[in-house]
């Protein structure tokens, strides 16, 4: 079975992205320790 590497680290979000349902745009810190759900989407 293959060892997750955890020194490396994921980039933070890139500035001026659209939000959704948030009060301020979020950053990777934001999201430490919580479980996130990642839906990918697009309109056809």
């Amino acid at each position: 079975m293959a060892r997750f590497d955890s020194s490396i680290r994921a980039p933070d979000f890139p500035p001026g992205l659209d939000w959704l349902n948030v009060a301020r745009p979020l950053r990777l810190r934001d999201l430490a320790g919580k479980l996130v759900l990642l839906d990918f989407w697009t309109f056809c």
